[in-house]
């Protein structure tokens, strides 16, 4: 069973915490990692880029020269692709790059993301997150004294007050257990995880 420190928000270390061996010691499973994360990026994708064909290219209506005779090759139309102003050839359109994988490899996925982190030694379990009101600098001084930078914060439900203390911090996000997904996991250099969210996170996924 994995066991890591227990931090407070001054940095300094408060006790230990025993993890889940089904979550956050799984075997990493880096084919259904890539899957899940290659399905994420794909469904980011707006899909919106539309570039005009021959037959969308406005002009071009007549034969710009008899087809023989001339001694020039032969053209039926100033707008085909192969004329400066014409058309592309297989002009990507508007489309739908979204798809799904099995709920069994996104649950396979995440559990190696968590254990791959627990592996490198890039989580780090905080007692608490509590702030009484936005403030920027108690969140910037906590990261300091755990000396992270570009780090994923999770909380344990959406909390307005963290997201808002911690948004103008480049390289910091905060996610609530319920929108934690594979491909944050594995973008962010360190795992900042309350205590509480842990336990959350064993629930869900064990």
């Amino acid at each position: 069973m994995p066991k890591v420190a227990l931090y407070n928000m001054k940095g300094e270390q408060v006790g230990n915490v025993e993890l889940s061996e089904n979550v956050f010691g799984a075997e990493i499973n880096n084919a259904a990692m890539h899957q899940v994360v290659k399905m994420q990026l794909a469904n980011k994708r707006q899909g919106t880029q539309s570039v005009l064909t021959r037959a969308e290219v406005s002009g071009g209506g007549i034969k710009p020269w008899r087809q023989k005779g001339t001694g020039r090759a032969r053209q039926g139309s100033i707008r085909a692709p192969q004329w400066i102003h014409g058309g592309v050839v297989f002009a990507p359109k508007p489309r739908d790059y979204s798809y799904t994988v099995p709920k069994k490899i996104k649950r396979i996925a995440i559990k190696s993301a968590l254990s791959s982190k627990v592996a490198d030694e890039e989580l780090i379990v905080v007692d608490e997150l509590k702030l009484d009101a936005p403030k920027t600098k108690v969140i910037a001084d906590m990261l300091k004294a755990l000396d992270v930078k570009k780090t994923l914060i999770v909380v344990c439900e959406k909390d307005d007050t963290v997201y808002r203390s911690a948004r103008n911090i480049e390289g910091v996000l905060v996610l609530p257990v319920n929108n934690l997904n594979v491909y944050d996991i594995l973008k962010y250099h360190k795992f900042i995880i309350t205590k509480d969210a842990v336990s959350k996170v064993e629930e869900v996924f064990a």
